[in-house]
């Protein structure tokens, strides 16, 4: 595999450091706005959109420090990287999204399931809720054209592919904006019922269904992350890419085994038997074979390459 693999690439590092960015700008903003909105009216649907909102800076702060920890070059104690401390630290991040955001939403709106009706101030929710709305779509927006662009240099859906990549960043951040604006609907739809019937139940439901939906994502990202530390293999679209890349080196005659996991974001460990070409005596096959290892790490997407020889009798690999 060359330097210049046709392997499709997912979104670069300093890109989802820049949507991390972006949502925890707006994340922050908004938890403030939320919290001083639900001390005003006193709103179910508002303590469990604050409390999402806080829940999501708390974990842009977790994928800042993913990112910054799993950027680290390999040495002798890791020679295949840190990259899998980037799902450590998303772990971390999905089980925070799921204590402080989602347990916290359903407890406080089956507390308040018998509360007594109160005067609230439903304009003050509606125009957090309305800017919160806009802010989270900016955030969002800026996720969703990273997923779409390497989404159709993988040719996948765009729900697909962010469902599948190795960028534990990128799926947060698209899944905890793309949770918020459905809870801002869920927490809008609870207050206008609120409204409507001047039942103070629908409130509490509002916050119920948020806390819900937050957990449901909580618990699939803590999923995928368990899914890459317990080492993610390709697919089998990827890994036929991967043979046939491997073929193009021109030392590597045909591939009999091969094993691929991830590592890391966008990190490839290798590990294949191959057939050289030519005949060369057992030092200089050594030497050769050394050297096509150092040429397949110089692949951005390596992280480590390890060959052996494969046996005349064994079948090829094909992509």
């Amino acid at each position: 595999m060359s330097a210049t693999s046709s392997l499709p690439r997912e979104p670069a590092d300093d890109q989802s450091l820049l949507t991390v960015v972006v949502a925890l700008v707006a994340n922050g903003l908004l938890a403030l706005a939320k919290s001083v909105a639900a001390a005003l009216t006193g709103s179910a649907s508002m303590v469990a959109e604050a409390a999402h909102s806080w829940a999501d800076t708390g974990n842009e702060v977790f994928l800042l420090v993913a990112e910054r920890r799993g950027g680290r070059p390999r040495d002798e104690e890791h020679p295949r990287g840190y990259g899998r401390s980037t799902y450590i630290w998303s772990l971390v991040a999905a089980f925070g999204l799921f204590t402080a955001g989602a347990v916290v939403s359903v407890w406080h709106g089956i507390s308040e399931l018998a509360a007594d009706s109160t005067e609230a101030s439903f304009l003050v929710n509606y125009v957090v809720l309305g800017i919160a709305f806009v802010l989270e779509g900016i955030s969002f927006l800026q996720a969703t054209r990273q997923v779409h662009g390497a989404a159709e240099r993988f040719g996948l859906h765009p729900l697909r592919f962010v469902a599948r990549t190795s960028n534990s960043t990128l799926r947060a951040v698209f899944f905890e904006d793309f949770s918020a604006l459905l809870g801002i609907l869920l927490a809008g739809g609870g207050i206008a019922l609120h409204q409507l019937t001047g039942n103070p139940v629908w409130d509490a439901v509002g916050s119920i269904a948020v806390g819900v939906l937050l957990a449901f994502v909580a618990v699939f990202l803590m999923r995928r992350n368990m899914d890459y530390l317990l080492g993610e293999g390709l697919t089998p679209e990827m890994r036929s890419r991967v043979i046939a890349n491997l073929l193009e080196h021109p030392a590597i005659e045909r591939i009999t085994y091969l094993h691929v996991e991830y590592v890391g974001p966008q990190r490839l460990f290798v590990v294949a038997a191959v057939d050289l070409t030519g005949d060369d005596p057992e030092p200089h096959l050594a030497v050769r074979l050394h050297q096509v290892e150092a040429d397949i790490e110089l692949d951005q997407l390596i992280e480590d390459a390890i060959l052996t020889l494969s046996l005349p009798t064994d079948p090829a690999l094909v992509p």
